[in-house]
């Protein structure tokens, strides 16, 4: 199926009229509170409340600020209408640099009739008022889209330093706009969007990025969201000596240490897929004193390790090819290689076969299921799949869920090392034609840490596959080891047989590449927080401690432990698209097709002052127009082709229509044909293909005759009906008796319903009282036609009728 590739959704539709006058309240709270310092024992958090990720406090607890106080701060700061009514309340704790933060959690409800309509969450200090959270949503289906966006980024940071003086006020002159994170850089299809808006915090004329204040507007200029993430307790050093931007940039590429990647696009047209070598840089961070790298102290798990040297230096042995034409041969093959115990029954096979049309090769695939039994009573399972024309193993599953009970010993436990020896000779066996391109990824032990021997789990070992030294990012090779009985408890295997280069290819000189990466990334000079959690005087991981947070456990006997250090860290830049470096080339790739791209939006050259400059530039965003030598030809005729596409992309909201790669991944197992072309003249290389399946599927063009003819120029009719269909009234204009046809060309138009909707809406206009049906329309009037269609489509929307 064809879908759209990156699906955009609207958060949350705003309370229309519930933040749009804000008291300067804080400062009051803060003063009424000083005034008053006294400690006031508070009720305790009401049963079955939440603390938001949190550790709740169940006891009673010493704040500042009662309950019923926190409610009178929490409906002025966010001005929550009386109509909403108070359904929860907790109190939290949340763990700083140097003490801990109490929280007020309150969640504010609308209902009518029994029915919920909203909600309003508001999180403040316990202590001191300061707001510290608010999220607002309307169970509104009727709330109406506009375009063009009767807000944009622009005007919501207005909004946002007005609301930012009224419950931060204290704050301002440490915070600095943050003008790259949350820009889209393409413009949106949509008036549903949500502006997010980043302040960071400014010490020492450094920003701080583990603090800062964020907001959500949307645009229709309404507040509905807000959070500060603060904290005063952090000691800064003041750091004088560190490099300039120019001594940064020389530390920063000597300190890159890139990746070699095979990759494969998402939607490339050529016939069979073909590998693509990119350099990849993941971001890091430089110190800004010393220059070198600055690795997070933090104590995390999964610090996996790939080996410097493959399984083998040349392969065991060549791929084997073994005809398997029955279940039995099958069925030996995996107790031959695998874990088999005696007492399991076969209770399930079946046989599959199709084409992967990535490589032009029959995929064929015997499929067993066994039941490990003991008398009638069943113990475990086990499952595996067999190459049927290479005899080789590509999943297995074994799985015991109660032991035999005669079994009374505990064997040992095994060490990571001896399960890595285990796994290693797994592949071995399973896989030795590509020992010598196989590299195991040593887990962190630390995974492993805390076991004993009355633990049930086993280790998961990955092997990278690499070619020429690049890590192919398409395939996986994995193996679990039982950690008790040192079996093989699970292993899978995927290699896409392509065709690889036989010498590693030639690539581009690093620093040539680096200045490409200095143009993707830009290098912040920031604050950085390394924090290290202590429990029971044991260094705790972060995943502990966030599910420990989540769960509610206490942290009471958490401690940390903190360092702040000044880095040069590497920030992606905004970008209208996904993209790879070719390592071969040093050009930068777009992900969908693998085609030569730039970072920038592509820029026309002759629109500058065209009456459809803007429309335009629009459409060419979108990719819905190509260039063509830095030009898009205006007034030249736009292709059935090329309007499909353009039709396409303005109604989805989104620039990538395609068969998604989990999809054709699931139509391969199940054996079912890849997508086929519907047309003759539209093949799946083409690159109006998914374009066009889309829209016959969303009935916006019919088969016909079987052909399309996308070269074949557009005449306004044409591009009529196409909008009529777009907007859902198709049938409607086929009654053209109730429309007004008086145009003095009536008799030449055969859709005279569906011209009449277009004229009428002011999508596309007359001249002369004339629509004139079959004149060709240009690129320019296509594009102006899909941008008004766009504002149509905004005004006409009606959201389905809802008790």
């Amino acid at each position: 199926m064809i879908q759209e590739w990156h699906k955009k959704t609207a958060a949350s539709i705003a309370i229309a009229m519930t933040l749009t006058m804000f008291p300067a309240y804080p400062s009051t709270a803060s003063a009424e509170i000083a005034a008053n310092d006294v400690a006031t024992t508070v009720e305790r958090a009401e049963p079955g409340t939440t603390s938001k990720g949190s550790n709740a406090v169940k006891e009673e607890t010493n704040t500042k600020i009662a309950k019923n106080k926190a409610e009178e701060y929490a409906r002025k700061l966010v001005h929550v209408p009386k109509d909403y009514k108070l359904q929860s309340t907790s109190l939290s704790n949340v763990l700083l640099a140097e003490g801990k933060r109490q929280l007020w959690n309150l969640d504010f409800v609308k209902k009518e009739n029994g029915k919920y309509k909203g909600n309003i969450s508001v999180s403040l200090d316990a202590n001191t008022g300061q707001l510290l959270e608010f999220q607002t949503y309307l169970n509104n289906p009727s709330a109406k889209p506009a375009y063009p966006l009767k807000v944009n980024r622009d005007a919501a940071k207005p909004l946002a330093d007005k609301f930012l003086k009224q419950v931060a006020a204290e704050y301002i002159d440490q915070l600095k706009f943050n003008e790259q994170f949350g820009q889209d850089v393409l413009p949106p299809l949509t008036g549903q969007v949500n502006h997010t808006l980043r302040y960071d915090r400014i010490v020492n004329g450094v920003s701080f990025n583990n603090n800062y204040v964020m907001l959500q507007i949307n645009s229709e200029g309404h507040i509905n969201g807000f959070s500060m993430v603060w904290d005063e307790t952090i000691k800064f050093p003041k750091i004088t000596n560190y490099m300039n931007a120019e001594a940064a940039r020389k530390a920063i590429i000597a300190a890159a240490k890139p990746q070699l990647k095979y990759v494969l696009p998402h939607n490339t047209n050529q016939s069979l897929a073909k590998p693509i070598l990119i350099q990849e840089l993941p971001a890091y961070a430089i110190d800004a004193v010393t220059g070198k790298v600055s690795n997070p102290k933090q104590y995390r798990s999964n610090q996996e390790q790939v080996a410097e040297k493959p399984l083998t230096a040349t392969p065991i042995s060549k791929k084997p090819t073994k005809q398997i034409t029955d279940e039995q041969a099958a069925a030996k093959i995996v107790e031959e290689t695998m874990f088999l115990p005696k007492n399991a029954e076969l209770q399930y096979s079946s046989f599959q076969e199709h084409v992967d049309e990535r490589v032009n090769e029959s995929v064929e695939v015997w499929h067993l299921e066994w039941t490990i039994k003991d008398g009638k009573k069943d113990l475990g399972s086990v499952s595996a799949t067999v190459d049927a024309k290479t005899g080789t193993i590509g999943n297995y599953h074994y799985y015991m869920y109660e032991q035999p009970a005669n079994e009374t010993t505990k064997p040992a436990i095994l060490s990571l090392d001896e399960a890595i020896s285990k796994a290693e000779a797994t592949i071995k066996k399973q896989l030795p034609w590509l020992t010598h391109e196989l590299y195991v990824v040593k887990p962190d032990p630390e995974r492993y840490k805390n076991v004993n021997e009355n633990d049930q789990f086993s280790y998961y070992i990955e092997f990278a596959h690499k070619v020429h030294g690049a890590t192919t990012q398409y395939d996986y090779i994995n193996v679990a080891i039982d950690a008790r009985t040192g079996q093989v408890a699970s292993f899978s295997s995927n290699i896409i047989p392509l065709d690889y280069p036989s010498k590693a290819p030639t690539i581009v000189a690093n620093d040539q590449l680096m200045e490409q990466w200095l143009e993707y990334y830009r290098a912040e000079l920031t604050y950085r927080l390394v924090q290290q959690y202590w429990y029971d005087n044991k260094p705790l991981p972060i995943e502990k401690y966030n599910l420990m947070q989540a769960s509610g456990e206490s942290l009471d006997k958490v401690d940390t432990k903190y360092e702040v250090e000044l880095v040069y860290q590497l920030s992606p830049r905004a970008l209208h698209e996904e993209v790879w470096l070719d390592a071969t080339t040093g050009k930068w790739l777009n992900r969908e097709k693998g085609l030569p791209t730039k970072l920038e939006l592509p820029q026309a050259s002759d629109i500058k002052g065209h009456w459809a400059e803007s429309q335009l530039e629009l459409m060419i965003a979108y990719k819905a127009l190509e260039l063509n030598d830095g030009k898009v030809e205006p007034n030249k005729t736009i292709k059935r082709g090329e309007l499909i596409k353009m039709l396409v992309l303005a109604q989805n909201q989104n620039r990538h229509i395609m068969m998604s790669e989990t999809e054709q991944m699931t139509a391969n197992d199940a054996g079912s044909p890849q997508e086929q072309p519907t047309f003759k003249d539209v093949e799946t290389d083409s690159d109006y293909f998914a374009y066009v399946e889309f829209a016959l599927q969303q009935n916006l063009i019919d088969i016909g005759d079987g052909s399309f003819h996308p070269e074949e120029p557009v005449k306004r009719e044409e591009m009529a009906e196409l909008i009529v269909r777009a907007l859902g009234y198709n049938t409607l204009a086929d009654h053209e008796s109730i429309f007004n046809t008086n145009f003095k060309d009536a008799k030449n138009i055969n859709k005279k319903g569906q011209v009449a909707i277009v004229v009428g809406l002011d999508i596309m206009s007359l001249t002369d009282q004339k629509f004139m049906p079959g004149k060709t329309v240009t690129r320019a009037e296509a594009s102006t036609a899909f941008f008004r269609y766009l504002q149509q489509r905004a005004d006409l929307y009606e959201a389905p009728i809802r008790n």
